[in-house]
């Protein structure tokens, strides 16, 4: 008798058909599982980032859906329209408790995606208290208590419960799995995990291949003349500190610099930067746009621009870098020289880095890249190709596979519960 196909739940806060953050890399990760064989089934939420708020024809209590070959169950959570402090945290609570009393489905393995942390925990002690034997593996994209930290937020008591959480959850977990080498340091030193329990996954690009653009025709639907544009995509909250991008276009109009500043996206920030922009020319707000024109917009840009607040250095690899790669355009940074970001590009050898929170530095970088041609297109074929070698969607959900079924048949590669360090 032929051996059942393993079953795997894979529960998260976003999930397709939202465009970006960590949707596209869990969608991904369930139709690849699927395609491989598993019998993958979804718990998440109805779509509704960035623009937090819930897309027109979702928002029952529950819906089941069947897409791409994975089983998904839908479930009605708390959605604030400012989502920062408490409002996030009982937007993720909410969620956690639907996790509590939702059925999980397969019982071979359960995938917990963190962000968003605290229904993740709730997940992982459900997990632990009634399905003992299903082995736990968290996807750790962004680390919540670093976050906080490098962005000026971590004093108090909600710093230290957050804290105690992650270490929990990735205590408890019989896998961590990472997406870049320093995050998995920083999960070993800061939270004591093993070694031998952290797998480093890297991030893909979620698009897919595209005819190529015309770049006058895709500059000219948007507006764009011969002006250098330094396009920023993806979510505009405040890790991304976008005020200096907005300081760094009125600086250009002050000079009469020949370029223009592009915000491309949503988030908890956007109407708050559009107010700091208001009546400055050299700045452009652009909604966000369907695969297809969004790498046509990539594309057409002459930079693309990551911006990060001063301080961000370990917390996150931003997830529009992969996108970015693969346009073959040329990457400004403005993140801390010594950080996650700064150390992808030179490993990609795709961009410039310059200090966060130097709008002046940032301007003077655009400008001189923007006017040398042959060095912008050196640089944006060297990301192609690092994207097409080391960010490859293959490669990276063959791991997981693997792993997942290293862990199913038996082997989890944990110490005893009493090693693991919980103080």
């Amino acid at each position: 008798m032929s051996r059942p196909a393993p079953a795997v739940t894979v529960l998260g806060v976003n999930y397709p058909p939202e465009p970006t953050g960590i949707s596209p890399y869990t969608g991904a990760m369930a139709r690849g599982l699927s395609r491989r064989g598993y019998r993958t089934h979804v718990v998440t939420t109805h779509p509704h980032y960035p623009e937090w708020r819930v897309s027109a024809g979702y928002g029952q209590w529950s819906r089941r859906e069947h897409l791409d070959g994975v089983d998904a169950l839908r479930v009605r959570h708390y959605v604030p329209s400012k989502p920062s402090g408490i409002h996030r945290l009982l937007s993720e609570l909410s969620f956690g408790l639907r996790l509590l009393f939702a059925p999980l489905g397969g019982r071979d393995a359960a995938v917990l995606v963190s962000p968003a942390l605290f229904s993740s925990a709730l997940a992982a002690f459900r997990l632990r208290l009634f399905r003992k034997k299903t082995p736990v593996v968290v996807w750790v994209q962004d680390l919540y208590w670093l976050g906080l930290r490098e962005t000026g937020q971590d004093g108090g008591l909600s710093s230290k419960v957050i804290k105690m959480t992650e270490k929990w959850l990735l205590s408890t977990a019989d896998r961590v799995v990472v997406i870049h080498d320093r995050f998995a340091a920083r999960v070993a030193d800061d939270y004591g995990i093993p070694p031998e329990r952290i797998d480093v996954v890297r991030n893909w690009t979620h698009l897919a291949p595209s005819a190529p653009v015309d770049r006058s025709v895709a500059r000219a639907a948007r507006g764009w003349g011969n002006e250098v544009v330094v396009l920023h995509a993806g979510n505009m909250g405040i890790k991304q500190g976008l005020g200096n991008v907005i300081d760094a276009a009125r600086l250009a109009e002050a000079q009469g610099a020949p370029i223009r500043f592009v915000l491309m996206g949503g988030g908890g920030e956007r109407d708050r930067l559009k107010a700091l922009a208001e009546g400055v020319s050299t700045v452009q707000f652009l909604d966000p746009l369907p695969d297809a024109e969004f790498s046509a917009a990539l594309a057409a840009a002459d930079i693309l621009l990551v911006n990060e607040y001063p301080g961000v250095s370990e917390m996150a690899v931003p997830s529009k870098l992969t996108s970015y790669f693969s346009s073959g355009r040329p990457v400004i940074a403005a993140t801390d020289k010594n950080g996650i970001t700064a150390d992808e590009i030179r490993a990609a050898g795709a961009g410039v880095v310059v200090p966060a929170a130097s709008p002046q530095s940032l301007l003077d970088a655009s400008l001189e890249l923007g006017r040398d041609h042959e060095r912008a297109e050196q640089l944006g074929q060297s990301g192609k190709r690092y994207r097409e070698t080391v960010l490859d969607e293959t490669f990276a959900i063959d791991s997981f596979a693997t792993l997942l079924q290293t862990l199913i048949d038996g082997d989890r590669a944990r110490p005893p519960r009493s090693a693991v360090s919980t103080s």
